[in-house]
């Protein structure tokens, strides 16, 4: 049985709705809701007349042995066309158009995700029965998102989601469930800390986001070893990876964290829509929020924050440490290069963050790993005992 999520990002308080908000801001918001709108009816109007069918986009979904979050989002595409099947330069996978209200059934290790129990179930035959019901279908919503919890008893390890659309072959997604009780995870930036983007400057982080092949991005040097590293001394530790960039380009950085041998794991990325609760959050504001979620999913799960200092990562993980002083074992951040920085940020340079845990810096994986793993090595013993 699954329920769609309801999370404290999705919910405003009263002094979030735009109705409380003065006229000016009131306006602007409906404003830059309406061009969203026009934008999303005239592609989907093109997208059908030139009859794209809907298929599905599927992220990577995490969890526990006691619960698991599915992900996914319904696009349109010509027929025989996938992002799965062909990695796009981010100019293509930028432009999809959302399949608002798709009905998709899904299922976990060959078993049905039901969303509502219709009648007793005991009038259904088989699992094929209940596959081919109306309980099996679940509704994307009106940007084709489908977010949900599922509650079942899952062994530790990978599992395989499949998801399937009328007149489309089923999609798979890998499943990461970790162990009850893992003692540490591992939250790590994406853009600058794994992967060169060059996001300070705009205009290179741009042309590396649009025209470069996924294939051809480079590594931040070291870090795939040194994230190897921690994983080899926290075995089943799980990795979450955050970035501002919009959930379209979801396979884009899977494929880079796939070819350079980065730990697999879940990728949360944003939605750049407006939405009720902050309109359209900042980067900061939304690497914390999925922080802050990540920590209420394991509350007993203490994290490794990774992350650069080209997009105030060192602020937001200070805050983030604030707010959980309890949860943090260590922060690692990699130093952009000059060349990486704007003029700016060269002449003032991001100050380490005022916290109670042990802070490391270093331009490259190597650096890093020099500073960060005898602590971590030491973590390691005292989760042994």
């Amino acid at each position: 049985m699954a329920q769609r999520t309801r999370t404290t990002i999705d919910r405003p308080s009263i002094h979030e709705k735009t109705e409380t908000k003065p006229a000016p801001i009131q306006f602007m918001r409906r404003t830059v809701t309406c061009i969203f709108d026009m934008w999303y009816k005239a592609s989907m109007y093109c997208a059908r007349k030139a009859h794209w069918e809907p298929r599905v986009e599927p992220y990577v979904g995490y969890g526990t042995e006691k619960f698991s979050r599915i992900i996914c989002r319904t696009v349109y595409s010509a027929r025989g066309r996938g992002i799965r099947r062909t990695i796009n330069r981010g100019i293509r996978n930028i432009f999809m158009v959302p399949a608002p209200r798709v009905p998709v059934r899904i299922s976990i290790d060959d078993i049905p995700v039901l969303t509502a129990q219709i009648g007793d179930l005991s009038q259904y035959d088989s699992l094929d029965s209940i596959a081919e019901s109306d309980i099996s279908r679940i509704n994307t919503d009106n940007q084709g998102y489908l977010d949900l919890l599922t509650k079942r008893n899952m062994t530790a390890g990978m599992h395989t989601i499949a998801y399937s659309v009328k007149n489309r072959a089923p999609v798979f997604s890998p499943l990461y469930i970790s162990p009850d009780g893992s003692p540490v995870g591992i939250i790590s930036d994406v853009d600058d800390t794994i992967m060169v983007s060059q996001v300070p400057n705009a205009a290179r982080a741009a042309i590396k986001f649009l025209f470069t092949s996924p294939h051809k991005r480079a590594s931040v040097p070291g870090m795939s070893v040194f994230y190897n590293k921690i994983a080899d001394l926290f075995p089943g530790a799980p990795f979450f990876y955050l970035s501002t960039s919009p959930w379209n380009v979801e396979g884009t950085i899977r494929e880079v964290i796939r070819s350079h041998g980065f730990p697999q794991g879940p990728i949360l990325l944003r939605d750049i829509d407006p939405r009720p609760k902050t309109f359209i959050p900042s980067g900061v504001q939304h690497k914390l929020e999925f922080a802050q979620q990540l920590m209420s999913d394991f509350p007993h799960m203490k994290f490794i924050l990774l992350g650069d200092d080209g997009q105030q990562d060192p602020t937001t993980y200070a805050r983030l440490t604030r707010l959980y002083p309890d949860r943090i074992l260590a922060i690692g951040i990699r130093q952009l290069t000059t060349d990486e920085k704007h003029l700016q940020q060269t002449l003032s340079p991001t100050s380490a963050p005022d916290v109670g845990v042990p802070v490391f810096y270093g331009q490259s994986g190597v650096s890093l790993m020099a500073t960060m793993l005898p602590l971590l090595e030491q973590i390691s013993r005292q989760n042994m005992r």
